[in-house]
């Protein structure tokens, strides 16, 4: 940890160095999916993440964001899929008050048709088929909201969550419901880093690479419009500041396998990514 000025959040999360998230850069990007042709391909695999603007129209935006607050706010009874903060848990929140609690949706796609299309794109999927040199398969999914004093999404390593071998194209698909940027707690990625290896987590603020690991000097901010979407590999070094402004931050999560991935089990995992596990230090 470095010595820098500390963000301070409201007393229930842990704070963290400024300097944490310090970018030069704004990521590359191409304007749509039908720009995407083996030079974007390549980067991908050199970078570990690549970026479309305009991935997803304003009406498929507006339904999903609309579909996101349907769940919270309870219309679809049998959901147990929103994840509250836990300052709110236990509360009986209705209304602004409670979707600001949320943190999470998982396993939504199918609970809503308003999400098919952009789960299932077309041109989604055939970027997926041509990074992975396989067909993809939805196994992860999560609505992430973070709002005014949203809580810090430390520096980490997705594959650490996911019990497939080492060397899966595991890709994540972020897709941005509201503006997203440097100001409301947009996503920091660290670019090759995928091709670096595991790196130890620990159990800290979250399950997450231990700060003085982070090569912040490699920082890469990603600014989202709605609609935009980010695509990085598993292995790529990612997360998100704290949200300081007043601006709501919704996004929808998707992870993708090949379909031909194999698995392993936790213990294996662990070896790979378990910090304590492998006798290390944070």
């Amino acid at each position: 940890m470095t010595s820098a000025q500390p963000i301070i959040d409201d007393g229930v999360h842990a704070d963290y160095a400024s300097d944490l998230y310090r970018y030069d850069t704004e990521a590359q990007q191409v304007a749509r999916f039908a720009d995407i042709g083996p030079e974007q391909l390549a980067f991908f695999h050199q970078q570990g993440y690549l970026v479309i603007a305009e991935a997803f129209s304003p009406a498929q935006v507006a339904d999903a964001a609309a579909a996101v607050y349907d769940l919270i706010d309870g219309k679809q009874p049998e959901f147990r899929g929103v994840q509250l903060e836990v300052s709110a848990q236990g509360q009986k929140l209705t209304g602004a008050a409670r979707r600001g609690a949320v943190r999470k949706l998982m396993n939504f796609v199918d609970w809503d048709e308003r999400f098919q299309p952009l789960a299932t794109d077309p041109d989604l999927l055939d970027v997926l088929a041509r990074l992975m040199d396989d067909t993809s398969v939805l196994f992860q999914e999560m609505a992430l909201l973070k709002p005014p004093r949203g809580r810090e999404k430390p520096w980490h390593q997705d594959c650490a969550y996911f019990n497939y071998p080492l060397g899966t194209t595991i890709i994540g698909v972020w897709i941005a419901l509201d503006h997203a940027d440097a100001n409301n707690g947009c996503l920091h990625i660290l670019p090759g880093t995928h091709r670096e290896g595991p790196v130890n987590h620990f159990k800290r603020r979250d399950w997450q690479i231990c700060d003085t690991d982070v090569q912040t000097k490699r920082d890469v901010v990603v600014p989202l419009a709605p609609g935009g979407c980010l695509l990085w590999h598993g292995m790529t070094h990612h997360g998100s500041p704290t949200n300081p402004s007043q601006k709501m931050r919704r996004a929808l999560q998707l992870h993708y396998r090949p379909a031909n991935a194999g698995q392993i089990d936790t213990d294996e995992r662990m070896q790979h990514f378990g910090g304590e596990v492998r006798g290390a230090e944070c």
